[in-house]
């Protein structure tokens, strides 16, 4: 028998739908990839296809505008639910470039899935507009699911209690007990060999293992905050570890490399950083924009977070979840007086307690399983012979 076909197309538009997307497919070809073809696409830029790596460019070039601009960032989201989605979801997709459209649609066609699991509605559009249309699923990141992802598809997986209530009662009509389920946050894997022990991990990034130690990250694109936070902290020259992780934004790095301590503070800039885990269980506090990935990881280390910006509209319902929900966030927009907060933390660790405490307390809500069992279900629909009791429904 042919094994069923099932296609993670990879996008590249912030880090926040990448790390998804290699937990889900790392858990579900380890259940099931014996049984099913696992194709890991990385879809926009596996064809040389021009018109598909521009939309791509275009993604990635509009998350840097928004976290530069966040004016732009919040107007597109409001614009976003006001047109709602289908018209929203057209204009994304279709309207701004008309030939990747139909490039992604005949792209999905050429890959053959029996099933296309996506953590980004672009790829979901390409696969609900094929001829011979497969099963779909598709994870949400983020606190609220929102009008872009809830763009038609067999199966909706989403973290946040509030935001599958949410969607539940104000999109009844969409929703289902069958067609959207809550699972918990699909964390990178690797999180769960890495130590929590503080001290092992700051001698891993090479800081110093007995200082607090502070981290300064804005996303894959390093875009926010992070350059004038980075600047009020050296100039006070705390007795701390300064950890600024830049990401992509080579020229902030480079930057960086050309500060230096006045004597107090340990500093130490990271680039794209692949012991980015380490660095976040290394941290007391994590300080930056409110995206998604950016709030889980800290939280599922015990580290409390400091929001110094949203970018969207999006990234205020994620903050005001960690805030209000969590317990183990808070929000501070002014640089000076995050650095007073920070100030104020270093001086009284104690007080750290209860938003380490409220992030802990959320460790059981991480991993790819329950969705991978989720996903498997939804195709044993269409192929039963696969089923083996591992299913979920």
């Amino acid at each position: 028998m042919k094994r069923p076909r099932v296609v993670f197309p990879y996008t590249e538009a912030g880090l926040g739908h990448i790390m998804p997307m290699n937990s889900i497919a790392d858990e579900f070809e380890k259940l099931y990839g014996d049984r099913v073809e696992c194709v890991r696409s990385d879809f926009f830029t596996e064809t040389g296809n021009p018109d598909l790596i521009r939309y791509e460019k275009h993604l990635a070039d509009s998350v840097i505008e928004y976290n530069k601009h966040p004016c732009i960032g919040f107007f597109a989201t409001f614009n976003m639910d006001f047109w709602g989605t289908t018209i929203s979801s057209w204009g994304a997709v279709v309207y701004i470039e008309q030939n990747a459209a139909e490039a992604g649609i005949a792209h999905m066609e050429e890959l053959k899935p029996d099933l296309v699991v996506s953590t980004h509605w672009a790829t979901n559009y390409y696969a609900m507009h094929m001829k011979e249309r497969p099963l779909t699923a598709m994870y949400c990141p983020d606190v609220k699911v929102n009008t872009l992802f809830r763009y038609k598809c067999d199966l909706t997986l989403t973290s946040m209690p509030t935001g599958y209530r949410r969607a539940r009662r104000m999109h009844f009509r969409r929703y289902n007990d069958d067609n959207i389920k809550l699972v918990p946050f699909l964390i990178r894997k690797e999180a769960f060999s890495i130590s929590t022990d503080k001290k092992v991990n700051r001698e891993l990034i090479g800081v110093d293992a007995d200082k607090f130690t502070v981290l300064l990250a804005d996303g894959g694109y390093g875009i926010g905050k992070l350059k004038p936070m980075t600047e009020e902290l050296l100039k006070r020259d705390l007795p701390i570890n300064l950890v600024p992780v830049c990401g992509r934004n080579r020229e902030l790095y480079e930057y960086f490399a050309t500060l230096s301590s006045k004597g107090n503070t340990t500093f130490k800039p990271f680039g794209m950083a692949d012991n980015m885990l380490n660095i976040i269980a290394a941290s007391d506090i994590a300080c930056g924009k409110s995206g998604a990935s950016m709030m889980a990881e800290p939280c599922f280390f015990g580290v409390p977070q400091l929001i110094t910006h949203y970018a969207t509209d999006i990234e205020r319902w994620i903050g005001r979840y960690y805030i209000n929900t969590v317990g183990s966030a808070i929000k501070i927009f002014d640089v000076s007086k995050a650095c007073d907060k920070i100030e104020e933390f270093v001086a009284s660790p104690e007080k750290l307690q209860p938003y380490r405490q409220a992030a802990l307390a959320q460790r059981s809500n991480y991993g790819a399983e329950k969705c991978a069992r989720y996903i498997f279900g939804l195709l044993c629909k269409k192929f039963p012979e696969l089923k083996d009791g591992s299913e979920l429904t």
